[in-house]
This record gives structure tokens, sequence and C-alpha cells, in this order.
């Protein structure tokens, strides 16, 4: 048997000590280059969206006049294709994927569940059936639905939090309760349909597949504001939600105060969907897949909020161009992202049942 001295034996436990702090140093390094590697190549691929959006329609326009009328300068024919038909849907596309992406992946990543999506616990639901009310009810558009839509998806989130709070707020508990609320907001769209006249229909139907024809520089304005106010305070909140990750009792045990700082994210979330809800209607299922893609893409570690924005983004943009080009027919986008989520859902919830989880 092999007997050390004491400076032996420190100076072997040194080594160790050494090595494994070289161990950790090099796998957080290659977890930080993976990182900043699906970052840029995630942020090249929506540029290339954005410029093909920008490029190919019916008619093709080269780089040099799409960018001659970005920067102002007037040429035939692209002045109005452009200018005013392209750059605003792929603008509007571009921030509506980047709200949907960036409010999904906080509600998935704050109750620790990936079914904890905005389009599927009723928050996107509330905004719909308050648009198509005011539409068939009121005879409103534009600005007036827009609010209707922001303001009851607030309140539904309001309602979700309050019925599911009991002594704190429990990831299935939150789920259940926005499933059925989802549900009885599904059957209040469904009478306002019924009672909807023939060019009311048309408007609500169109709007509630998730759809950017048609759709203006007015559009844009808010959208942006949304994510240009309410984008910074998520992502402020990145470090918060990853220690409470680690559950209510350690979060708080290392000072997150944990009702201050879901309501804010809460409050900061709903907004980004409702105000994306309200421009575009609700695109199926882009909440939902940002999050779990980027945490493919990324990997066990480090925040998804910025990657999964530009993956929801990246749905929104190809999605669109994909329904009007491709298919031989034209598509709303909410259609062509809804038949790639639903086979995802489905997968989830029987993966989850296998293993013998939870929801």
């Amino acid at each position: 048997m092999l007997h050390l001295d004491r400076p032996q034996a420190e100076s072997a436990c040194t080594v160790t000590l050494t090595a494994t702090v070289d161990l950790v140093v090099r796998a957080r390094a290659r977890r930080s280059l993976r990182r900043r590697v699906v970052i840029g190549t995630l942020s090249v691929l929506v540029l290339v969206a954005i410029a093909v959006s920008l490029m190919v329609g019916q008619r093709f326009y080269p780089p040099g006049d799409v960018l001659a009328v970005i920067f102002g300068e007037r040429v035939p024919g692209a002045s109005f294709t452009v200018g005013r038909l392209r750059l605003p849907r792929a603008v509007l596309a571009l921030l509506v994927g980047l709200s949907f992406g960036l409010g999904g992946v906080t509600f998935q990543t704050m109750l620790r569940n990936p079914l904890a999506s905005p389009d599927l616990i009723g928050i996107s639901a509330g905004a719909s059936a308050a648009a198509a009310f005011a539409i068939v009810t009121f005879s409103l558009s534009g600005v007036a639905v827009e609010v209707f839509a922001v303001t009851a998806g607030l309140g539904v989130a309001l309602l979700i939090y309050v019925l599911s709070y009991r002594g704190g707020v429990a990831g299935t508990r939150l789920i259940l309760v926005g499933i059925a609320i989802a549900a009885m907001l599904d059957s209040a769209i469904n009478w306002v349909l019924s009672r909807a006249g023939e060019w009311d229909l048309q408007q609500v139907l169109r709007w509630l597949t998730g759809s950017l024809n048609g759709v203006g520089w007015s559009d844009v304005v808010s959208v942006l504001c949304a994510v240009v106010v309410l984008g910074p305070l998520l992502l402020a909140q990145t470090r918060r939600l990853a220690t409470m990750q680690l559950g209510d009792d350690a979060a708080s045990a290392l000072g997150v105060r944990l009702d201050v700082t879901r309501v804010l994210v809460i409050v900061s979330a709903v907004g980004l969907i409702s105000f994306a809800t309200a421009a575009t209607g609700p695109i199926a299922f882009v909440a939902f897949l940002s999050g779990p893609i980027a945490a493919r893409l990324v990997g066990p570690s480090g925040s998804l909020m910025i990657p999964a924005a530009l993956v929801g983004a990246l749905l929104v943009l190809v999605g669109d161009f994909t329904g009007q080009f491709l298919l031989g027919e034209r598509y709303p986008v909410g259609i062509v992202t809804g038949v790639l989520g639903a086979p995802y859902l489905i997968y989830l919830i029987i993966r989850t049942n296998r293993a013998g989880g939870s929801l």
C-alpha cells in the first residue's frame, strides 16, 4: 500500500483540484461558444429570411433596388411593392415573432413546464375573444380592436393568476386553470362567430387564423413600442428567472422576491403577447415552439430568452413566406405554424406520459 507524507498529499490534492477547475472552465467556455454561435447563426438566418421576403414575390427585385427603397430613394415599381407592401409585412413578422418567442419562453421558464405557453393557457384566446367581440358587436377596427385585445389579454392573465394562487403559484395548477379558461373563451369566440354578419365574419376569421395580409406601418408602431419597452424589462429578469428554476424556497433564500418578480414578468410577457396578437391575430404555436427549439440548439445551460426570440422571428418569417409562395395556394401564416406545432404538442404529451410525468 502506498503511503504519502503530508506535503505529497497536499500536492496531489492541489493537482486534482486544478485539473477539476480547468475542466469546469473549459466546459463553460464550450457552452458559451456554442451559445454565441447559435445566436449568431439565428441572427444571420433571420436577416436572410427578411431579405428573401423583400426581394422575392410575384416579381423579383434585386438587392440594390431593395436597399435603395429602404434608404428612401424612389425606384419605379419597387417603391410601392417593397416600400409599402413587403417591408412593413417583414418588419411586423420580425416584431411579432420576437414577441411571441420571448413571451412564450418566459412563461415556460418561470413555470418550469414546456406546456406553459400563452397560446395554450388562454392568454392568446382572451385577446382573440375580445377582438372578435369588438369587430362583430361594435364594428370596430384598427387601433380600437388592438385596445380591446391587449386589455383582455392582461385581464385574462390576471384572472388565471388569481384563480391558481393558493399560498403561491404552482405551475401545474396555473396550466390547468389556463386550459379551462381557454376552453371557455373558445366557446365565447364560437358564439360571437355565430352572430356575425357576412362581412364581419370574413374579418374575424381572417384575424383569428393569424395573418400578415394587408398590414401597414400603422400596425407596426404599437408592436414596436411594446418590444422596445417590454422586451428589455423581461431580459433584465433573466437572472431571477434562472434562480426561480431552482424552486421557490431556494429562490427566496437567494434573495429573489417571488411575487414581485412574477407580477413584473407576467405583465411584461402578457403585454408582448397581447400587442402581437392584436396586430396579426394569434399565430398558432410560435410561442409554444420557440423555447423548446432554442433549448435544443443552445443546450442545457444558459438563458433561452434571446435564442427563443430569434427562433420565434424565424418561424414567423419562414412560415409567412411558405404560406404565400411555396404551397401552391396562399395561406395565412397561422395555418402554416399550426401545422408545424400540433404534431409537436402531441409528441410532447406522449413523451411526458411515457416518462411518468405530469403536465
